[in-house]
C-alpha cells in the first residue's frame, strides 16, 4: 500500500508555508516603518484558500457544460491593511500591531510545525513498528 505524503501530513505542510510567508511579509511591514508612503501589507488564509481554490479547473463530461474558468484570486493573497492611526508621510504601518501579528504568527507557526512532527514521527512509528 502506497504512502501519499499529502493525505498523511492534513495540510500542515501548507500551513507551514501559509506562516512563513506571512511572516515575511509582516517582517517586510516592519523593517518599512519609517519609509515615507510605505503601505502595509497582510496575508491572510482566506485570500491564500480562494487564490488556490481559483486556480483549480472544473471536470466536464459534456462539450454543452459551462467551463468552470475564474478570473477571481489572479493576486497572490496580499492585502493593503487598513491603518488605525494614518501617519503624515503617508505610512500606514502601526509597529506595535506589526510587532503583535508577528509574534502571534510565530507561535502559531511553532504550533503548525509542532503537529507536522507528530504526524512524521506517527509514520516512522508506522513503518519501523517501534
Amino acid at each position: 500500500m502506497a504512502i501519499s505524503f499529502n493525505q498523511a501530513f492534513a495540510g500542515h505542510d501548507k500551513m507551514l508555508e501559509f506562516r512563513s510567508e506571512r511572516a515575511s511579509v509582516l517582517a517586510n511591514n516592519i523593517a518599512n516603518a519609517d519609509t515615507p508612503n510605505y503601505k502595509a501589507r497582510d496575508i491572510s488564509f482566506d485570500s491564500m484558500f480562494n487564490n488556490e481554490q481559483s486556480k483549480l479547473r472544473l471536470a466536464s463530461d459534456n462539450d454543452r457544460h459551462i467551463q468552470g474558468n475564474s478570473t477571481m484570486g489572479e493576486s497572490s493573497g496580499l492585502l493593503y491593511r487598513n491603518p488605525s492611526q494614518p501617519s503624515l508621510d503617508g505610512n500606514t504601518v502601526d509597529m506595535q500591531r506589526e510587532q503583535a501579528e508577528y509574534a502571534q504568527n510565530s507561535m502559531q507557526f511553532d504550533t503548525s510545525f509542532m503537529f507536522l512532527d507528530r504526524k512524521i514521527s506517527g509514520l516512522k512509528k508506522a513503518l519501523t513498528g517501534n
